[in-house]
């Protein structure tokens, strides 16, 4: 058995909440979160990674990021949103330099862009073919 089982278990428990808060919490991202968890959980418990997976809400992304590397692109319009305005906010409420605003801009420029050049996640194949050959 593997010696770090139990540490990928709470490691994934600990990004599964973090995703969750980040559902709730506009400066706080859900995805990344979401994806780690279910890596620590690949690696910690078979059960929970087929619980996660096949959730009605949080499956069909993860799903599509494994298969994939797709995100559709509702959820890409909601991550560059909340980054332009985690980025505005940042700006109003706080006194960073031009050096340091700058770093951030590049930065989350940088993830938007990553972000934005993924692909749509295709259609099953059996979702596509449920209209075809059925007369």
């Amino acid at each position: 058995m593997n010696r770090f089982r139990f540490v990928y278990l709470i490691a994934g428990w600990v990004m599964l909440g973090l995703g969750a808060a980040g559902a709730v919490l506009p400066l706080l991202p859900t995805t990344p979160f979401l994806l780690a968890a279910a890596w620590c959980f690949g690696r910690s418990s078979p059960r929970l990674t087929a619980w996660l997976l096949a959730h009605p809400v949080l499956g069909k992304p993860l799903q599509a990021w494994q298969r994939e590397g797709a995100i559709s692109t509702p959820t890409k319009l909601v991550a560059v949103a909340s980054m332009l305005i985690g980025y505005g906010l940042t700006m109003h409420f706080s006194e960073l330099g031009s050096v340091p605003a700058s770093g951030l801009a590049l930065l989350l420029l940088t993830v938007a862009a990553f972000i934005v050049t993924r692909p749509r996640p295709l259609l099953p194949k059996s979702i596509a073919n449920s209209g075809r050959g059925r007369s």
